[in-house]
C-alpha cells in the first residue's frame, strides 16, 4: 500500500485534502482531472462538450492508470473515476482506497463557495440545472454502491483539510501494517501512559511518572530501540541524571556515548550544533541511531535540531528533566537554535519517536526553575481547559509541594492537551496550534530584548500572557474577571508580571520576527474566557504599544 487513491463526490475535498496528505508524508500528489486538462490542453467541461462523456472517461482511464502505476503517490481521482471497473480495480489493487464523504447541502454549499471564489466564468453543470441540489442527490445516489467499496470513508462535512488528511494517514497506517492493529503499540495499558501524539511519521508515546529515568534502558528496549544510542545533556543535568541514565542503559545492553555542554540559553547555538555534529561524526553515528535529550528545553531544542539535520535525519527520544520541557518543550517536534536576531529563528519540525518524564526529577530544580515550568502547564488551562485552571486555583499548595499524585496528574493533564493540538495540528499549518503561543508573542520578544540572560521562558511567557491579557481586554475580547483569575493564579506561583526598564524598542523589533506573523500583522491570542481562546490579526500597533508600556512600568 504504498500509494493512497482519493475519491467521492465532487465538493468533497478530494484535491485540497489529497495534497495535505502528500505534504505530511513527503509524497507525489497527483490529480487525475488536472492530468487530463494538462495532456490535452482542454478543460474538462470543452472535452465534455467536443468528445462527450465516453471520450472523456477514456482520457480519465488513461490518466488513472499512469497515476497508479507509480509508488509514493496520492492520487485525487474524479468522482466517477471509480464507477468504471478497470479503474476500480486499479486504484483498489495498487494503493488505499479512501472515499470522501459529504451530505448533498454541503456538497452544494461547497461548490457554490468554491464558484464565488475561483470567479469562473463556466458554471460547473451540475449548478446550472433548476433543482441543483436535487441533481447532486440523484447522482450521489448513483454512485454510492462504488464509494462503499474503498476501504476507508472519512466524513467530511464538519472536519478542517487538516483533520480529514489526519483521519486518511491514521487510517492508512493501520491498513498498511503502520498501525495500532497491526503492531499493537508496546504501552498500550502502560500505567506510565499518558497520551499518543498522532503525527504523519506515527505515533509518539508520552510516558509520566517517577523514577523512569532508572528504567530508561528497559523502556528503550521495549520501544523497539536497542541502540547505539547518543545521549545529550547540560553539564548542570548530567551531574544529577546523567550517571543513572547510563547505568540503565548499560544494564539494559544498549551502547551509547555521552555528550555535555555548558548549561545555559546561549548554548542553544549554531556553533554548539556544529560541535555536536562534529562529535557524532567522529563516532560514525549513522541514520538508525538514536539521539536521547536528557535535560529542559534548551537540551530538547539542540538535540532535535541535530537529529533532523544530521545524515538528513536520526532517531529522536526525549527525556525531560524540566517542568517547562515536560508540559511544553519536549512536545509537538519543534526543534531550533537561536540567532542573535531572534529566538528559535532556524529550526525543523521533527517528532520524537519517544517521550519519557520522570516527575521526579523535579524535585532537584531549583525554585525559580520550577516556577517557570508552572507558567506552560497554567497556560494550557488558561486556553483550553477550565477545569485545570481550578486545579492551579484550588490546589496550588500541593503543586508547590510537588506532592506526587496532584503533581502528576496535572502534568499528565497539561501534556495531553498539547498532544491533542500537536496531533490536530501537526506543522501550524491548520490555526489550532497557534492557541499554544498565548503569551509567546510579546515572551520572545522579551527574551531577545533582555539578550536571554534576565528572563527564563516561563517567566517571559508569564509577563506575555498579562500583556495579551491587557490587548483582550483594549479590544473587548477578554473579561476583566478573566485577567483578575490569571493574575491571581500567576502571582501565587511566584511568577514576573512585568519587566521594569526594558528596552521596548528592542521588544517590538524582536516581535517582528515573530514566525506566527501574516504579512505585516501579528497574530494575537486572547482569552474569551478561561478555557476558551482566539486568534486574532487585527489588533491595532497602539494598542500594542500600550500594553507595552503597561508591562514596563508595572512593578507589581
Amino acid at each position: 500500500m504504498n500509494n493512497i487513491v482519493i475519491t467521492g463526490f465532487s465538493g468533497t475535498g478530494k484535491s485540497i485534502v489529497g495534497r495535505a496528505v502528500a505534504r505530511l508524508l513527503g509524497w507525489e500528489f497527483i490529480d487525475t482531472d488536472q492530468e487530463v486538462v494538462r495532456q490535452t490542453g482542454k478543460s474538462i467541461d470543452r472535452i465534455f462538450e467536443e468528445d462527450g462523456e465516453e471520450g472523456f472517461r477514456a482520457l480519465e482511464r488513461t490518466a488513472v492508470q499512469e497515476a497508479c502505476t507509480g509508488d509514493r503517490r496520492v492520487v485525487s481521482t474524479g468522482g466517477g473515476a471509480i464507477v468504471d471497473p478497470d479503474n476500480f480495480q486499479l486504484m483498489s489493487t495498487t494503493g488505499f482506497l479512501v472515499s470522501l464523504e459529504a451530505t448533498p447541502a454541503t456538497i452544494y454549499a461547497r461548490l457554490q463557495a468554491e464558484q464565488k471564489a475561483t470567479f469562473e466564468a463556466v458554471v460547473r453543470p451540475m449548478l446550472q440545472s433548476a433543482s441543483p441540489l436535487e441533481r447532486i442527490r440523484m447522482l450521489k445516489d448513483q454512485r454510492e454502491a462504488a464509494y462503499a467499496h474503498a476501504q476507508w470513508t472519512v466524513h467530511t462535512d464538519r472536519l478542517s483539510v487538516e483533520e480529514v488528511a489526519q483521519e486518511v494517514l491514521r487510517a492508512w497506517r493501520r491498513f498498511a501494517g503502520r498501525g495500532p492493529a497491526d503492531q499493537p503499540d508496546p504501552f498500550d495499558g502502560d500505567a506510565n501512559l499518558a497520551a499518543m501524539v498522532e503525527t504523519s511519521i506515527g505515533s509518539c508515546p508520552l510516558l509520566v511518572g517517577w523514577d523512569l529515568i532508572p528504567r530508561l534502558g528497559e523502556i528503550l528496549l521495549k520501544a523497539g530501540i536497542p541502540g547505539p544510542v547518543y545521549l545529550v545533556s547540560d553539564d548542570q543535568v548530567s551531574s544529577r541524571y546523567g550517571r543513572t541514565a547510563q547505568r540503565s542503559l548499560q544494564e539494559a545492553g544498549i551502547e551509547a556515548h555521552t555528550f555535555t555542554f555548558p548549561s545555559g540559553e546561549a548554548s542553544k547555538s549554531l556553533s554548539m550544533a556544529t560541535a555536536l555534529y562534529s562529535w557524532l561524526a567522529d563516532r560514525r553515528a549513522r541514520r538508525g541511531h538514536t539521539l536521547i535529550a536528557l535535560g529542559g528545553g534548551v537540551t530538547g531544542d539542540l538535540t532535535g535540531f541535530v537529529a533532523a539535520t544530521y545524515n538528513r535525519g536520526m532517531g529522536f527520544v526525549q527525556v525531560p528533566t524540566s517542568l517547562a520541557a515536560m508540559v511544553d518543550a519536549s512536545i509537538g517536534g519543534k526543534t531550533a537554535v537561536n540567532l542573535p536576531q531572534a529566538k528559535n529563528l532556524v529550526g525543523a519540525f521533527y517528532q520524537p519517536s519517544l517521550v519519557v518524564a520522570d516527575v521526579g526529577s523535579l524535585q532537584t530544580l531549583p525554585h525559580r526553575e520550577q516556577m517557570e515550568g508552572w507558567a506552560e502547564a497554567i497556560k494550557h488551562g488558561l486556553i483550553l481547559d477550565a477545569d485545570l485552571f481550578h486545579i492551579f486555583e484550588t490546589q496550588a499548595e500541593g503543586l508547590l509541594a510537588l506532592e506526587r499524585e496532584i503533581t502528576t496528574d496535572v502534568i499528565r493533564r497539561s501534556m495531553a492537551i498539547k498532544a491533542r493540538v500537536v496531533s490536530e495540528d501537526e506543522r501550524e499549518t491548520t490555526g489550532y496550534r497557534n492557541l499554544l503561543n498565548y503569551g509567546h508573542t510579546i515572551g520572545h520578544g522579551l527574551e531577545a530584548a533582555t539578550e536571554y540572560g534576565r528572563l527564563l521562558h516561563g517567566e517571559a511567557v508569564s509577563i506575555g500572557m498579562m500583556g495579551a491579557a491587557a490587548i483582550g481586554r483594549w479590544m473587548d475580547v477578554t473579561p476583566a474577571e478573566t485577567v483578575e483569575r490569571q493574575e491571581a493564579v500567576l502571582r501565587r506561583f511566584d511568577l514576573p508580571l512585568a519587566c521594569p526598564d526594558v528596552d521596548l524598542n528592542a521588544v517590538e523589533a524582536a516581535m517582528t520576527l515573530d514566525k506566527k506573523a501574516e504579512g505585516d500583522s501579528l497574530r494575537w491570542v486572547l482569552l474569551e474566557e478561561v478555557g476558551r481562546s482566539t486568534v486574532r490579526g487585527d489588533v491595532p500597533h497602539d494598542v500594542v504599544r500600550q500594553a507595552l508600556l503597561r508591562l514596563r512600568e508595572d512593578s507589581h
